[in-house]
């Protein structure tokens, strides 16, 4: 088994969407899990046109009230009550451009369990801190501060590995070496074994394509992709599910 989570972003109108969640309905997922994420509009749509296919659906982001006078936020409770399964929790977008830190990740990280979703955790590093030689000193404060003290059912946490300035959008969009990728995500492992007493899948993001998501794969620390534009037309997600299928 292998995950592909696909986070829509705010790249699809409507109509793209509509077409997108209809040519998904006919793929076959052999043994690939798989969740999508789209933007708050199209949450509802997809939830009725990926059922029959066994897809996921889950937030890009939640509020950590469950309700109140917060104008322009939907809660993780509001998400769980409309059938979502899982939210993004901390993806370096929320973090960068909007500015959310690691106490808002925590508060968000309560909220989503306590609503019942899988809170599908987004932990990376920026350009600057990889050239300070300080990775995993950013990604263990990231990681301590959103999971320490919480108990969190088996199956309902994931980690995603997204290095900021991998992220096309965020930063240079440059893949990180797979050689690098096994290596933090080995170093990531270890570091949950202190926080969580079950073994978290984990997921690889950052620039990850149909053309490069098999080297990921292959890696013995990574069970998954958290992937972004390449997700987001129907020929480049049926090649990334086909890749997948052929090494999970």
């Amino acid at each position: 088994m292998a995950y592909l989570f696909a986070n829509w972003k705010m790249y699809l109108n409507s109509a793209q969407a509509d077409a997108l969640m209809e040519d998904l309905g006919q793929v076959d997922l052999g043994s690939v899990e798989m969740a999508v994420f789209p933007n708050t509009l199209d949450v509802r749509k997809a939830l009725g046109a990926l059922r029959g296919n066994h897809i996921a659906v889950g937030a890009q982001n939640a509020a950590w009230v469950p309700q109140g006078a917060y104008t322009g936020a939907t809660s993780a409770q509001v998400f769980a009550d409309g059938g979502c399964t899982h939210v993004l929790v901390g993806h370096s977008e929320r973090r960068h451009i909007f500015g959310e830190n690691n106490d808002d990740v925590r508060k968000k990280m309560e909220a989503a369990l306590d609503a019942g979703l899988t809170p599908v955790l987004c932990i990376g590093e920026t350009k600057e801190d990889m050239e300070a030689d300080k990775t995993m000193y950013r990604l263990k404060k990231q990681l301590t501060k959103a999971l320490e003290g919480l108990v969190i059912p088996k199956g309902k946490l994931f980690v995603a590995y997204e290095p900021v300035w991998a992220i096309s959008g965020s930063g240079n969009g440059t893949p990180c070496a797979p050689e690098k990728a096994e290596e933090v995500h080995h170093a990531i492992r270890e570091e949950m074994k202190g926080l969580v007493n079950w073994d978290v899948p984990l997921l690889y993001g950052g620039s990850t394509n149909d053309e490069n998501v098999v080297s990921y794969l292959s890696l013995e620390c990574v069970d998954g992709v958290l992937v972004g534009r390449a997700s987001t037309t129907a020929d480049s997600l049926r090649n990334l599910i086909e890749r997948m299928k052929s090494v999970s």
